[in-house]
């Protein structure tokens, strides 16, 4: 051990003359504790909020959206193919999405509708069980007059809205109808209520109704045409690439969007307000830096003599910086130490008891999400320490310029 540390480590256990020092060392530790903790406890629920959104959203859209310039396309079939057998693609699905209307005896609402395949449906979209739709009416028996009429899975919100119970009956209009002798009429259909499903987004919850594809097209007087494809990737950081490589296999007309592009401005405005946070409480372990300066300039005034005696002895002014710096180092990993100690229990006891709850008619969630990154802790550990660090640079500089004589004879 190099003799500026072993001076270093007895001038923090040494009493000081004046206790005051001590107390502002401690006060120290404990805002650099304090900063370290809240930044991972808050860094790690926002991390959460981002990941439970992220996981709802991909819940009821896909990871790849392809699409034709021209609106439907017909022959589908072999651009499935050629989606499902890229690099990367887990599952795909054909699906129809169009604007309607539905009625019920108690109200009318706007709605997405969305035309899905149920056989292949489940294994792009995890938010949405379409099982339900296999064992709704066949569209023969529906045409032919079954009073219920094919099936449909709402949204709970909409479901409210509309004031349906499953097995009730709902009206769906379109404007694409057909012309009559008395002008445009629109198409409109029975359908019966054979689930709900529920994201806790009102976005979705409120204003999708998915039905059979088959009935969609008939619906929206398509043909064998589709609206576009979906497809599931496996991982789903690769999507951007994955989509990519689809379009060169593929082409104009088509066009390829990714769940990232979809959701941009949600991801981003989280994203920035994660910085900000993380920005605004580092503020806190700058103000516990400030006390280790100030600590160490009154370390440095009460140590004045025993700094002359050290230049006196042969210490170099690197060495008496050292000394300094390793003080406030000390005092800097100690907090840094603790605060992340203390955070990682918050989280712990956060993720596994949920104590904290939240008001369920404001947020689409009940308790807290936590999730920690491990880079977020090191980056916040890390940043901590260089704010400690940058703290100690001026004490110490000052301690090294003492001239030896002027501080023996004054000291």
């Amino acid at each position: 051990m190099s003799f500026e540390y072993f001076i270093g480590r007895r001038y923090l256990k040494a009493k000081q003359k004046q206790s005051f020092i001590s107390m502002i060392t401690i006060l120290s530790i404990a805002g650099v504790t304090v900063g370290v903790m809240a930044l991972i406890v808050v860094i790690g629920v926002m991390s959460g909020f981002e990941a439970d959104l992220k996981s709802r959203i991909l819940g009821v859209e896909s990871h790849i959206v392809l699409m034709h310039q021209t609106g439907p396309f017909n022959n589908y079939r072999e651009v499935l193919d050629t989606v499902r057998n890229t690099d990367g693609i887990e599952a795909v699905t054909p699906f129809i999405f169009s604007q309607v209307m539905l009625r019920s005896a108690h109200g009318v609402s706007g709605a997405v509708l969305r035309g899905i395949d149920p056989e292949t449906a489940g294994s792009v979209i995890k938010g949405v069980n379409p099982e339900a739709l296999k064992s709704a009416p066949e569209p023969k028996a529906a045409i032919d007059g079954d009073a219920a009429g094919p099936g449909i899975i709402l949204g709970r919100e909409l479901a409210r809205s509309l004031h349906v119970l499953k097995g009730d009956s709902v009206y769906m209009i379109t404007p694409r109808g057909m012309i009559s002798p008395i002008g445009h009429v629109p198409a409109m259909r029975r359908f019966k209520v054979l689930g709900y499903f529920e994201t806790g987004m009102y976005e979705y919850d409120g204003s999708m109704a998915y039905v059979r594809i088959e009935e969609a097209q008939k619906m929206l007087r398509m043909g064998d045409a589709i609206s576009g494809i979906e497809a599931r990737v496996f991982n789903i950081y690769k999507a951007r690439e994955i989509s990519k490589r689809i379009i060169e296999k593929l082409g104009y007309p088509f066009w390829v969007r990714d769940w990232m592009q979809m959701n941009h401005n949600l991801f981003s405005a989280l994203k920035l307000e994660k910085t900000v946070m993380f920005i605004i409480l580092a503020l806190i372990i700058m103000v516990a830096a400030f006390n280790i300066a100030s600590t160490l300039i009154m370390m440095v005034m009460e140590k004045t003599k025993d700094i002359a005696i050290l230049k006196a002895m042969g210490a170099t002014n690197k060495s008496i910086r050292k000394i300094f710096v390793f003080n406030g180092m000390i005092i800097g990993a100690i907090g840094t130490f603790l605060g992340t100690g203390i955070g990682f229990v918050l989280c712990g006891l956060l993720e596994r008891y949920k104590f904290i709850e939240l008001p369920g008619d404001v947020y689409y969630l009940t308790t807290l999400p936590v999730k920690l990154d491990i880079m977020d802790v090191i980056i916040i550990a890390l940043s901590a320490l260089v704010i400690c660090f940058l703290a100690t640079l001026y004490p110490a500089s000052q301690a090294s310029k003492l001239d030896p004589v002027e501080a023996i004879r004054y000291g």
